[in-house]
């Protein structure tokens, strides 16, 4: 699980600079930078702001942080297969 990775995408998506994201959801740029880099990982309330001030459900945000190396070796090709139709489907809704 890569969320630090996910968020910082995310947030690229929605053209917001670290600073600006980091004040908007009360951390300081430089932890949001450490959890972007997987140094640092967030507690679930610091979490649940990052997703409403996204605008996203939490879940999906963790669904843009899942690997492959975290699905189980015997689901990879399906997992393969479906995610770009579920990442599809997830940026038209969000």
């Amino acid at each position: 699980m890569n969320i630090g990775n996910a968020i910082k995408q995310l947030r690229l998506k929605r053209c917001l600079n670290q600073g600006d994201f980091a004040s908007k959801i009360g951390i300081t740029q430089a932890y949001l930078s450490q959890i972007e880099r997987g140094h640092k990982k967030p507690s679930m309330e610091v979490l649940e702001y990052m997703a409403k001030d996204l605008n996203l459900p939490l879940p999906i945000m963790f669904w843009f942080g899942v690997e492959l190396e975290d699905i189980e070796e015997t689901k990879r090709e399906a997992y393969k297969m479906l995610k770009p139709s579920i990442d599809a489907l997830i940026g038209s809704l969000f």
